[in-house]
C-alpha cells in the first residue's frame, strides 16, 4: 500500500476512535485510556527496538520520570497559568527528553545483550532509590494530585480525560511518522542494520543511537503523563520491571518491525488484560503462553500474520485462502478451549482451598468450570480437553499443509521443505 491509499485507512481509524465515548459506557471508556496509552507506550519503544535495533530491558524509567514529573507539575502549577492540563504532558516529554538523553549517551556505548542490561540497571536503579526518596516519590503511598479546569473545560469526566489522551497519542504517532520519513530516521534503520558501515560511511552511530534514545524516551516520557493524568496518582510501582516487560510483551506480538504493530498489540493485550483478569486467577500465565506462541509461530507478530494472509489473498484469490483461514480459525479455538480447560482444572485443583476440602472429604469433591461440576477421577473430565487439543491439532495439521499448496503454487521449490515437513509428521 502507498502512503496515500493508507490516509483514508488512517482517517476511519481516528473516526471511529473519536467517537468511542457515544459508543461505550464509562467503564469501557476508562479502558479505552489505557488502552491508548500503552499504545504510545509501545509504539515509542518500538522506535528504540524495531527500528533501530536497541533491544531495552528498562523503558519503565522514561516512563516512569514522565508521570513523577507531571504529577509535581500539577501540584506545583495547578495546571492553571503559562502551563494549563491539556499541556501537562509537555513536563513528561521535557523529563524523559532529559532522563533519555543523560541515560542513552551512557547505555549506547554499548550494543547486543550489555545494552539491554544497562537499560535494566538503571531501571531497576529507580526502583529500588524511589522508596527511600519520599520526597521526590511519596513513598509507598506515592503522590496525588488532581485535575484542574482549562480552556473551559472541567477534565473531571472520563470522556474530557479520553479525548485529551487521544488528541496526545495521535500526536505522538505523528512525531514518530515524521520521523519514519526524515534522513534522521532512516538513519536509524541502519543502526539495525549494519552500524558499521555507518561509521565507515562517516556517521556518528553513537549520536544517532542516542538521538533514537533520546527521542524514544521522550514520548514514553508523554505515556507516564497521561498515565498521571488519567490516574491523578502515582507510585513508585511505575520504575517496576513488570512495567518495561509489558511493552516488550506488547510490542513484539503486535509487530515490533512495524508502524502500527506495537499499537495494536499493546491494545489488545491491554484489553486482555481488563476483560480475563476479573474472570481468572491465571491471566498472567495465558499472556506469557500467548507470547511464547506469537515468537515461535509468528515471529513478526499480528501484523506480519496480517500482511502474510494479504499477500496469499493478491496472489491466489480470496476464494483459494479461505479454507486456510477457516482451518486456521477452528485449530486456534480448539487449542484454546483445550488449553484453557486444562489450565483451570489444574488452578483449582491445586488451590489452597480445594486442598483444604479435600483433606475433609473422604473422596475428591468435584471442581465447578465452566456451570457444571466436574469430577476430577471421571475419564470424561479429561477427555474433553485431549478430544479438544487433538482436534485443534489435526485442524493445524491440515492448515499446514493448506498453506504449502498455496506456496507449491507460486514457488514450488519454497514449499519442499513444508510438505516434508508435515508429512514426516504425520507418518507413524
Amino acid at each position: 500500500m502507498t502512503r496515500r491509499s493508507l490516509l483514508p485507512i488512517a482517517g476511519a481509524g481516528v473516526a471511529l476512535l473519536a467517537a468511542l465515548p457515544a459508543l461505550l459506557p464509562a467503564g469501557l471508556l476508562n479502558a479505552a485510556i489505557q488502552m491508548l496509552i500503552a499504545a504510545l507506550f509501545a509504539c515509542a519503544y518500538s522506535l528504540l527496538s524495531g527500528r533501530a535495533g536497541m533491544l531495552s530491558f528498562g523503558h519503565a524509567a522514561y516512563f516512569g520520570v514522565g508521570a513523577f514529573a507531571t504529577v509535581h507539575a500539577m501540584n506545583a502549577l495547578g495546571g492553571s497559568g503559562l502551563l494549563p492540563t491539556p499541556l501537562l504532558p509537555l513536563v513528561g516529554a521535557l523529563a524523559g527528553l532529559a532522563f533519555g538523553v543523560v541515560a542513552g549517551w551512557f547505555a549506547t556505548q554499548r550494543s547486543g545483550t550489555t545494552f539491554a542490561m544497562i537499560t535494566l540497571a538503571i531501571a531497576e536503579l529507580l526502583h529500588a532509590l524511589a522508596p527511600q526518596l519520599k520526597g521526590w516519590f511519596g513513598g509507598e503511598s506515592g503522590i496525588s494530585s488532581m485535575r484542574m479546569p482549562a480552556w473551559g473545560l472541567s477534565f473531571g469526566s472520563t470522556e474530557q480525560v479520553y479525548y485529551l489522551t487521544l488528541v496526545w497519542v495521535l500526536l505522538g504517532l505523528a512525531v514518530l511518522y515524521a520521523h519514519a520519513a526524515t534522513p534522521l530516521g532512516r538513519l536509524t534503520l541502519g543502526l539495525r542494520e549494519n552500524p558499521q558501515r555507518l561509521r565507515f560511511l562517516g556517521y556518528d552511530s553513537h549520536g544517532l543511537a542516542v538521538s533514537a534514545f533520546a527521542l524514544s524516551a521522550m514520548l514514553s516520557g508523554i505515556a507516564g503523563a497521561l498515565q498521571t493524568l488519567s490516574n491523578e496518582a502515582v507510585n513508585y510501582v511505575v520504575f517496576d520491571a513488570g512495567v518495561s516487560a509489558s511493552v516488550v510483551l506488547n510490542s513484539y506480538i503486535g509487530g515490533v518491525g512495524t508502524f502500527l504493530g506495537p499499537a495494536l498489540g499493546a491494545a489488545l493485550m491491554t484489553f486482555f488484560s481488563y476483560a480475563v483478569s476479573d474472570a481468572t486467577q491465571s491471566w498472567l500465565l495465558y499472556q506469557g503462553i500467548l507470547f511464547v506462541l506469537v515468537m515461535m509461530v509468528l515471529p513478526t507478530g499480528l501484523t506480519g500474520l496480517g500482511s502474510t494472509t494479504a499477500r496469499l489473498v493478491e496472489r491466489h484469490g480470496a476464494m483459494a485462502v479461505l479454507p486456510l483461514v477457516v482451518l486456521a480459525i477452528g485449530a486456534t479455538l480448539l487449542l484454546a478451549a483445550g488449553t484453557v480447560f486444562v489450565v483451570e482444572a489444574a488452578q483449582r485443583l491445586f488451590s489452597q482451598d480445594y486442598r483444604a476440602l479435600a483433606r475433609m472429604a473422604p473422596a475428591l469433591p468435584p471442581i465447578s468450570m465452566f456451570g457444571r461440576a466436574w469430577a476430577p477421577t471421571a475419564a470424561l473430565t479429561w477427555l474433553v480437553p485431549a478430544a479438544l487439543l487433538a482436534a485443534g491439532a489435526a485442524l493445524a495439521w491440515l492448515a499446514r499443509l493448506r498453506h504449502a499448496a498455496l506456496v507449491a503454487r507460486s514457488s514450488p521449490a519454497a514449499a519442499e521443505p513444508i510438505a516434508r515437513a508435515a508429512s514426516s509428521s504425520a507418518a507413524p
